[in-house]
């Protein structure tokens, strides 16, 4: 069974992730999936917070990450 974790568990999970960041990256569309469980409460699945860390995974820093200014720039 998946566990649901709110946005400060989230924050303790990954490393530098604070709630500011986190919702803006939920604004942006670029975090990890949400379910919106009411209207003002985001609980994250645990399962799909683990794949998208793991998603994120690189073996250099030279890799365009899917975040960045730079991968917009590139794919236009």
């Amino acid at each position: 069974m998946d566990n649901f974790l709110s946005p400060a568990e989230v924050c303790d999970i990954v490393p530098g992730m604070t709630p500011s960041l986190l919702a803006q990256m939920r604004f942006r569309g670029d975090g990890p999936p949400y379910i919106e469980a009411s209207p003002r409460k985001r609980v994250y699945s645990e399962i799909s917070l683990r794949a998208w860390l793991a998603s994120r995974e690189r073996v250099q820093t030279g890799q365009v990450q899917p975040w960045s200014s730079t991968s917009a720039s590139i794919a236009t």
